[in-house]
């Protein structure tokens, strides 16, 4: 069991983290199986070098995010998936990299596809004036950025414009992920990028029918743009 992790340096800020990211990521890649019990305290303190107030810090922000949970004269087990909250950005921060992404950005791409269409027609219906200005900002910048294609630029101003249309939808249950997907888009993009393209012609329908304030259009062109042939993710 020790050798799932490894040492954590002790001058690292925020300790308790940085132990917190390793039993998860543990935990995300299914080396810790669920159900199982994880090490014991004298164990874990050991295998991190850190102590015990560093771990239990640790614990608890596990525990927090659904991953874990402590029982005296029982022990600490890793919770089932259900529990896990997915919608925690540092929980997804600590999923990028893992030999499972490419499940984890398939089923992004699906909760993409039942959700952003209706965020787009929202969007289309209830955007402020300022946002609409943002918005069209943002699509300039998108066009710019098309003509001489740089991956690094393309994805910082298209997860902005996406996130923006979440922003807009004028219902705040959207607003939870418009925060998600700005935490893991960088990923989802690097993986699911068709041959590194833009797809700005998609984009543009988006933007076009957003700002003719035409729901219907809207959705359409985003459920268009979500196509899977689009996205280059492995089955």
């Amino acid at each position: 069991m020790s050798s799932m992790f490894n040492n954590v340096s002790s001058s690292m800020s925020k300790l308790h983290v940085q132990v917190a990211r390793k039993i998860a990521r543990g935990i995300l890649s299914g080396d810790l199986v669920q159900g199982s019990k994880i090490p014991n305290e004298q164990a874990l303190c050991e295998q991190f070098s850190v102590s015990r107030t560093a771990l239990r810090e640790a614990l608890k922000l596990l525990i927090s995010k659904g991953l874990l949970l402590s029982k005296s004269k029982v022990g600490t087990t890793v919770m089932d998936k259900e529990n896990w909250n997915f919608f925690d950005p540092q929980l997804l921060e600590w999923m990028d990299g893992l030999e499972n992404s490419n499940t984890f950005n398939q089923q992004f791409l699906g909760l993409r596809k039942a959700i952003e269409p209706e965020a787009c027609a929202l969007a289309a219906m209830n955007a402020s004036a300022q946002q609409r200005i943002e918005l069209s900002g943002t699509f300039q910048k998108m066009e710019t950025i098309a003509k001489k294609f740089n991956q690094e630029r393309w994805i910082e101003v298209d997860m902005y414009f996406h996130r923006l249309i979440f922003l807009s939808t004028g219902n705040d249950f959207y607003l939870p992920f418009g925060n998600v997907l700005a935490t893991i888009f960088r990923s989802f993009i690097h993986h699911s990028s068709k041959d590194g393209g833009a797809c700005i012609d998609e984009h543009r329908a988006i933007y076009a029918a957003i700002m003719a304030g035409n729901a219907d259009q809207a959705r359409e062109a985003s459920r268009f743009l979500l196509m899977a042939e689009k996205h280059s993710l492995p089955n």
